[in-house]
């Protein structure tokens, strides 16, 4: 289980209690099924950093004041922090740096212990009492991850009920 950063989790006790109703099949395992699910996860939280800088509920990230590629400089450790974990019951899936938090949610900073904020941007010393940091959410469920959930949960359980794909 992930212990940092931003996850989401996908739970089938449904899907197994249903499965148990449908005779004979409560002791499959859903491991492969639970993984795809991740896989699926992981793929559109590594699209969203790297391709469509867009949030899971389709909406364009806000531009940076550099005017450079989103995440271009964290974009590698969000990228490499991208994680997933599954069981027969469920599957989790997010970020793991520690810093994640801060891109899915956004951030105020303000200078505790100096009149102004002092950095660099685009090359140019800028200085501020505050910044705020928009969202940039990567973790979470879009229609397509939806919709290729259902896809693959549909074809898992004809599998199972001998009716292949």
């Amino acid at each position: 289980m992930m212990d940092t950063g931003v996850r989401i989790e996908v739970d089938i006790s449904d899907l197994t209690s249903a499965l148990a109703r449908l005779g004979g099949l409560d002791n499959v395992n859903t491991e492969p099924l639970m993984s795809d699910i991740g896989a699926r996860f992981e793929f559109s939280m590594r699209e969203r950093i790297t391709t469509t800088k867009t949030a899971p509920d389709g909406s364009a990230w806000p531009a940076n004041l550099e005017g450079t590629s989103i995440l271009m400089r964290t974009g590698q450790h969000m990228l490499g922090s991208v994680a997933w974990t599954a069981s027969a019951t469920e599957t989790e899936a997010g970020l793991s740096w520690e810093y994640a938090h801060v891109h899915q949610d956004g951030a105020v900073i303000s200078a505790k212990n100096a009149p102004l904020l002092s950095f660099v941007v685009g090359g140019r010393h800028v200085s501020k009492k505050t910044v705020t940091i928009p969202a940039r959410p990567v973790v979470g469920v879009s229609a397509e991850d939806a919709e290729k959930i259902d896809k693959l949960a549909t074809a898992f359980v004809a599998r199972q009920l001998g009716g292949g794909q």
